[in-house]
C-alpha cells in the first residue's frame, strides 16, 4: 500500500464514514491514477477535468456517476492533499431531474408472484412493506424485526443513522414462515456463507429477472419498490413528515418529490379553470348564428 492510499484511508476513517464510502472514494482515486500511470499527488487540475471528460465521453457514464469521482477528487485534494481548491475549482456535473418510477399495485402483484424462492421474496417485500433501501434489508439481522411493536430496526441506515420502519401484520406472517423454512440465526437473510449476509448485487439480478417473467415493461429495482412505498403511504394520506421518518431522509424536500408522482392526489385537484367557465361563458355570450349568403 502507498503512503498517499494510507493517508487517505487515514482520512476516512478520522472522520467516520461508512465502509461503502471509503471503498468507493478509494476505487475512484485508484481508477484516476491508472488512467495517467501515476501518483495522484503529483497531478493537478487540468489532469482532474479531462479525466472527468474521459468519463463522459468515452466511457459514456452518466452524470451521477461522473460526480461519483468528482467526490472522490474533492476529498483527495482538499482533505488529504491540503490543495486550496474551491467548489468551482472542481464542479459537481449538473444532473437532469427526474421523477422516480412508481408501480402500481397490480403491477407490484405480478412482480411478486413472478419471485422464486421464499428468501428472495422475503427481501424485496421489505424494501416496498417497510420502505428499505436493499444495503439495509439485506443486512438485517433477526433480532431487528420486533414483532411486538411491529417494527424493523434499521442499523447504521444511510449517513450512519439508526432508525425504525413498519412491519405489516401480513409482512410479519411472510418473515415467520421464511424463518421456519431457513432457520437463519444471525443474519436474517444469510448467504451460502453463514457469516456473510446476501449480496445486495443477487437481489438486483432477481429482480430484473422478475421483472421480465412478469412482463412488466417498467424498470424495477429494490429502489422502485422504495419509491412505490413512499408514493403509496402519500396516496393513503399519510403525513410527509411521518413518511420522511420512515425513510430516513434527512430533508423534508427529499421527500417531498413524492409528491409529484401520485397520480390519484393530483386527479383530485380541481383546475381553476373549472370554477372560472361559467364566468368565461358569459363572457362568450351565445353563439352567433351563421348567416348563410346563397350563390349567383
Amino acid at each position: 500500500m502507498t503512503p498517499l492510499r494510507q493517508q487517505m484511508l487515514d482520512e476516512l476513517k478520522l472522520r467516520n464514514l461508512s465502509a461503502g464510502t471509503q471503498r468507493h472514494y478509494i476505487h475512484q482515486i485508484t481508477q484516476f491514477a491508472k488512467h495517467y500511470n501515476i501518483s495522484p499527488d503529483r497531478l493537478g487540475l487540468d489532469e482532474v477535468r479531462n479525466y472527468r471528460l474521459y468519463l463522459l465521453e468515452q466511457k459514456q457514464l452518466s452524470p451521477q456517476s461522473v460526480n461519483g469521482f468528482v467526490s472522490a477528487a474533492k476529498f483527495l485534494y482538499t482533505q488529504v492533499l491540503d490543495m486550496p481548491w474551491s467548489n468551482e475549482h472542481i464542479p459537481y456535473a449538473r444532473t437532469p431531474i427526474t421523477l422516480p418510477i412508481v408501480l402500481t399495485s397490480e403491477e407490484i402483484d405480478k412482480f411478486f408472484k413472478a419471485i422464486g424462492l421464499v428468501m428472495h421474496r422475503a427481501v424485496l417485500m421489505l424494501c416496498y412493506g417497510s420502505g428499505l433501501r436493499i444495503a439495509e434489508a439485506v443486512s438485517l439481522q433477526v433480532s431487528d424485526i420486533d414483532s411486538k411493536r411491529m417494527l424493523v430496526r434499521v442499523r447504521q441506515g444511510k449517513g450512519g443513522v439508526d432508525r425504525y420502519s413498519v412491519v405489516s401484520e401480513r409482512m410479519l406472517r411472510i418473515l415467520r414462515e421464511y424463518w421456519k423454512l431457513q432457520r437463519p440465526q444471525s443474519w436474517l437473510f444469510p448467504s451460502f456463507r453463514p457469516e456473510e449476509h446476501i449480496h445486495p448485487a443477487t437481489i438486483r439480478h432477481i429482480c430484473h429477472d422478475a421483472c421480465q417473467m412478469a412482463g412488466i415493461t417498467k424498470r424495477i429495482t429494490p429502489h422502485v419498490l422504495r419509491h412505490s412505498f413512499a408514493t403509496h403511504l402519500l396516496e393513503s394520506g399519510t403525513d410527509t413528515r411521518v413518511i420522511q421518518v420512515l425513510l430516513g431522509h434527512k430533508r423534508i424536500d427529499t421527500t417531498a418529490r413524492y409528491t409529484q408522482v401520485t397520480p390519484r392526489c393530483l386527479a383530485q385537484i380541481e383546475s381553476p379553470f373549472d370554477s372560472s367557465s361559467a364566468a368565461i361563458n358569459r363572457k362568450l355570450g351565445p353563439r352567433k348564428k351563421s348567416i348563410h349568403i346563397p350563390k349567383p
